[in-house]
């Protein structure tokens, strides 16, 4: 089965265009906007006796008319608020208006003190909205935001841009986010996640064939999807048949990195794991990991020149291990000097399936090295801007378009790690990987992350799944750790049992 998929703002009005011919009247759509968040009203805050309902000029606003109407019919004490200059710009959000006044509605001006309520509606701006919020329309967010009662936003947290996920300088802080009629790209990334509280989808009984677009849909990824790449192995499987993953890295003073994404590797099911690193890490590592075949590396160490560069290649001993791999992973703890330099250089020349992550990148955004075909770049916001040559607010104001101009100029895949993590194919393609928590916001994490995605490369899975599918298996591993005893305090190596419970429930 595909995955299901995450709509862009374009998407969505050929939706609603499509749904309006066939109901024959524009109004409908409206109609079951306002119905569905009532019932969520109802289902949310069933005690609520008394709605504040901010309203809006465009469509938005009249689905909170619509709702607003349903409250009061039902003996709820309502107000709907609204700025001077924003009398409805559309024909349904005047017909909404009307008749919320025609039934005794009462509006109250949103340029002054709000009334107390216990419960805020949001209807100020929907998928439409591109810009950041200034002035008067500003001013009132910040008072909505600084009242005390919950607050639920229609479609989307007015501020928050649904697309790309950014947020300017103020965007209402809901407690629950009811989209209508499917799932938004952008509200799942980035600065979004903290505004939108819970997200809802009420799909406001659209047909299939409606909910059918040309446009570009973003492929939405959650834990049960796992089970499409961990399938059952076979009985007569043997380590051999489940990949030879070879990682690289760990210079002086960072031999824990590489320690890391090589039992990440092994706890994702690589068969055997090769770990190339400093000698002075050797002994660590295989006290802690005595399941990794564990080569110290000093060529290099002491012949550079002035320009900081090996005076001779990577040695022998890679070369040999390069050619029994299956794919590799390179780049945790690996430095920017002359060490892991060459090592890059020989792994970027091999042609095999390869992670590359943390200095690896680094050294490639520099120039140092030209980044190889086949394959997986896994930046996060720093090394994303470094990539592009650009500012972390730049790449962050809109994650997809970065992830997709990382993949373009690289031609690699790109797992864009952060809130939301996104993966671009050099085509275009995206995926949203819809888990995850802050938790995760802790040095090695990434390690860890690198680890897996080679494991499923070495494996036998190309680029694009095995990079998904790791970066799912990783974030769902990490929400399992977090359950078992909080996010505050999680660390990397907390999610090392989880990664093969989940590998493993995946494939049941």
């Amino acid at each position: 089965m595909s995955p299901a998929v995450l709509h862009t703002s374009a998407a969505l009005r050929e939706i609603e265009q499509r749904a309006a011919l066939r109901f024959g009247d524009p109004f409908e759509l409206m109609r079951r906007a306002g119905r569905a968040a009532w019932q969520a009203v109802m289902q949310h805050w069933p005690h609520a006796q008394s709605l504040l309902v901010i309203c809006g000029p465009g469509n938005n606003g009249g689905d909170g008319y619509v709702l607003a109407t349903l409250a009061r019919a039902s003996g709820r004490r309502v107000q709907v608020c609204c700025l001077p200059d924003h009398e409805p710009r559309t024909d349904e959000c005047r017909r909404a208006r009307q008749e919320y006044v025609d039934a005794g509605g009462e509006l109250v001006a949103g340029d002054g003190a709000l009334p107390a309520a216990d419960l805020l509606v949001d209807a100020l701006f929907g998928i439409g909205l591109t810009r950041e919020l200034q002035g008067p329309v500003a001013a009132l967010v910040e008072r909505i935001n600084a009242l005390s009662a919950p607050v639920l936003a229609l479609d989307v947290p007015s501020g928050v841009v649904a697309d790309t996920g950014s947020v300017g300088s103020v965007a209402v802080m809901a407690d629950l986010t009811l989209e209508f009629i499917a799932a938004k790209a952008g509200l799942r990334t980035g600065g979004a996640r903290d505004f939108t509280g819970g997200l809802h989808v009420a799909d406001l009984g659209l047909e299939p064939t409606d909910l059918r677009s040309a446009q570009a849909d973003v492929a939405w990824l959650r834990a049960p999807d796992l089970a499409h790449w961990l399938r059952p192995r076979r009985r007569d499987s043997h380590k051999g048949s489940n990949g030879r993953l070879l990682c690289i890295g760990g210079d002086h003073g960072h031999g824990g990195a590489i320690m890391l994404a090589a039992e990440a590797a092994l706890r994702a099911g690589s068969g055997l794991v090769d770990v190339v690193t400093r000698e002075a890490h050797v002994a660590p590592l295989l006290t802690r990991l005595p399941e990794a075949m564990v080569h110290g590396d000093s060529d290099g160490e002491d012949n550079s020149n002035s320009n900081g560069d090996s005076g001779g290649t990577a040695s022998s001993g890679l070369d040999s291990l390069i050619s029994d791999a299956s794919a590799i992973v390179i780049g945790p703890g690996l430095g920017q000097g002359a060490w892991g330099r060459e090592r890059l250089r020989a792994i970027c020349a091999s042609g095999l399936p390869v992670v590359l992550d943390a200095d690896a990148l680094n050294l490639i955004a520099a120039g140092v090295v030209a980044a190889p075909a086949n394959a997986v770049l896994t930046p996060h916001p720093g090394e994303a801007a470094r990539l592009l040559q650009t500012g972390i607010t730049e790449v962050q104001r809109d994650r997809f378009a970065a992830a997709r101009a990382i993949a373009s100029r690289y031609q690699a895949v790109v797992v864009f790690k952060g809130a939301g993590t996104i993966v671009s194919e050099p085509c275009g393609n995206l995926s949203l990987i819809d888990a995850g928590n802050p938790g995760m916001a802790v040095g090695g994490m990434g390690d860890v992350l690198s680890g897996v995605i080679g494991a499923l490369l070495a494996q036998g899975l190309p680029l694009r799944d095995a990079a998904v599918c790791g970066a799912l298996l990783h974030s769902v591993a990490a929400d399992s750790a977090a359950a078992d005893g909080g996010e505050r305090g999680l660390l990397p190596s907390d999610l090392m049992c989880w990664l093969r419970c989940h590998a493993n429930r995946g494939a049941r």
